[in-house]
C-alpha cells in the first residue's frame, strides 16, 4: 500500500515533467498523509484542432477517496489506496476507473517492514525515493463527493500493485508508477476506456527505486521536515550481534 508520500520537488520541476502551462508555488512537503490535500494532475478541456496548449491541468484533492454514492462519509472507510488487479470491477472505484484518472506527483514514499509478532521487533521505516532523483507520478483516481448541504469536495485515492523485488523485500504492495511517455495515455479518458491502460499498471522496474531506512519520525503527521528522510542504521542490523574479536573476548554490537 501507499500510506505516506512526499513531494519535494520545486513547483517548476513538478510543471516541465507535467507538460503544465501554470503551476502555483507550493512548499516542500516531506510527510504527506491521507485526509490531506495533495496536488494531482488531470486531462483538461478538449483543445482547438493544432494548438499547442498543454490540455493537463493540476487541482487539490483530499487524499482519501469518496465514491458519488456513499451517503454518509463518517461511516466509510477511507480508500487512500485501491488496489489496481481490481479496480475495474470495484464499485467503489469502477466509474472513476472509466473517467476520472489522475497522476500524483512524489518526489517517493515511506514504506514499513513489519517483522513478525514473534520477533518482538518493531516496525523499519523507509523512504523510497528514485535513484536518480526527481519527480515519479503515481496513478490515481477522483472522484468529486457532493453532500447533503450541497457541498463539492474533490477526492483521490493512488492505485497500487503486486511490489517488485527491490520494494517485495519491505512490503507486498506498492504504488503503480506511470512513466512520462504514458501520461496522455492514462489520462485520456474521453477516448480510451480503462481495459486500453490496463498494462499500465504493473510493478515499477527494478532499478527505479531505492529504499533507504529511516527513523519513525515519519510515523507522527506533526514532522513535517527534511530530518524524516535522514539514513538510519536499520533496527536489524543494531540488534545483530558482530562475532568478538579473538584477542579480546567482548562482543561489540556494532
Amino acid at each position: 500500500m501507499c500510506g505516506r508520500f512526499a513531494l519535494t520537488a520545486s513547483p517548476e520541476e513538478v510543471r516541465e515533467i507535467l507538460g503544465l502551462m501554470e503551476l502555483e508555488g507550493f512548499p516542500a512537503r516531506y510527510n504527506i498523509a491521507p485526509t490531506q490535500p495533495i496536488l494531482v494532475v488531470v486531462a483538461g478541456p478538449p483543445t482547438e484542432p493544432g494548438s499547442n496548449r498543454p490540455d493537463r491541468l493540476a487541482v487539490l484533492v483530499r487524499w482519501g477517496l469518496i465514491p458519488s454514492w456513499v451517503k454518509d462519509p463518517a461511516e466509510f472507510t477511507l480508500l487512500i489506496n485501491a488496489r489496481s488487479e481490481t479496480a475495474i470491477e470495484k464499485a467503489s472505484f469502477r466509474a472513476a476507473m472509466r473517467h476520472r484518472r489522475i497522476l500524483v506527483p512524489t518526489s517517493g514514499f515511506y514504506e514499513w517492514h513489519r517483522p513478525s509478532k514473534e520477533s518482538g521487533e518493531k516496525p523499519q521505516a523507509y523512504w523510497i525515493r528514485p535513484r536518480q532523483g526527481g519527480v515519479v507520478c503515481f496513478a490515481g483516481l477522483m472522484e468529486t463527493y457532493m453532500s447533503k448541504d450541497g457541498a463539492e469536495l474533490d477526492t483521490g485515492c493512488i492505485l497500487t500493485v503486486g511490489a517488485n523485488k527491490t520494494i517485495g523485500a519491505i512490503h507486498d504492495r506498492m504504488p503503480v508508477v506511470i512513466a512520462p511517455e504514458d501520461f496522455t495515455r492514462w489520462l485520456d479518458c474521453r477516448n480510451g476506456e480503462p481495459r486500453d491502460v490496463v498494462d499500465l499498471m504493473k510493478p515499477a522496474q527494478e532499478d527505479l527505486f531505492e529504499a533507504i531506512p529511516v527513523s519513525d519520525l515519519v510515523n507522527k503527521v506533526a514532522n513535517v521536515g527534511p530530518e524524516l528522510q535522514m539514513p538510519v542504521v536499520p533496527r536489524a542490523q543494531l540488534q545483530k550481534p558482530v562475532a568478538a574479536k579473538p584477542d579480546d573476548g567482548q562482543m561489540n554490537l556494532f
